[in-house]
């Protein structure tokens, strides 16, 4: 019998998506959203990873299968994320996509663009309305965290702990 896969990153905490963060010693679930709060994609790190390390990897794993024939959607339309996400990295890569995104600017960049004057850009866009959906994501980590095997995190592996998560979403999804 062939023993379970197991991610590449090796042992330890690390490897296993614990970390030390304001918490303790915990997971962080990065997730995509759509507009119903259902969970797209899942990515588990390490408590005290910067959220803005994960916006690649879980925009990219985002997979919508169509209802004909043909490839999933891969792209969302559009994008409202927090000022976390407020950086030159995150913008260029939704430019370089085609995603309309709504992202407020940090109070500290906004201070600086302005030192530079002329020379320090353009304001980023922002619409307020689509920044009022931005609540789903939150809403939808809330729905994931009701499961009480996820809230607590009982699992000691990561990817077994990654499973479960998976589990409490596609039962989100099942729901609706």
């Amino acid at each position: 019998m062939a023993e379970p896969r197991r991610p590449p990153r090796g042992g330890g905490a690390g490897g296993e998506g614990l970390g030390r963060s304001r918490g303790g010693f915990t997971s962080k679930i990065h997730l995509s959203a759509d507009g119903r709060c259902r969970p797209l994609s899942l990515v588990l790190t390490p408590g005290q990873r910067a959220d803005f390390t994960q916006f690649k990897p879980v925009l990219e794993k985002i997979r919508v299968p169509r209802v004909g024939p043909g490839r999933p959607r891969k792209k969302p339309d559009s994008l409202a994320a927090d000022r976390a996400y407020s950086n030159g990295p995150c913008r260029e890569y939704l430019r370089r996509r085609g995603i309309r995104h709504t992202i407020p600017e940090k109070t500290d960049s906004r201070a600086a663009r302005l030192r530079k004057g002329s020379r320090g850009g353009r304001l980023p866009g922002f619409d307020e309305d689509r920044y009022k959906k931005r609540n789903i994501v939150e809403r939808t980590i809330n729905r994931v965290k009701q499961s009480r095997v996820v809230a607590t995190r009982y699992d000691k592996r990561g990817y077994v702990y990654l499973g479960t998560t998976t589990a409490a979403a596609l039962v989100i999804w099942l729901r609706t």
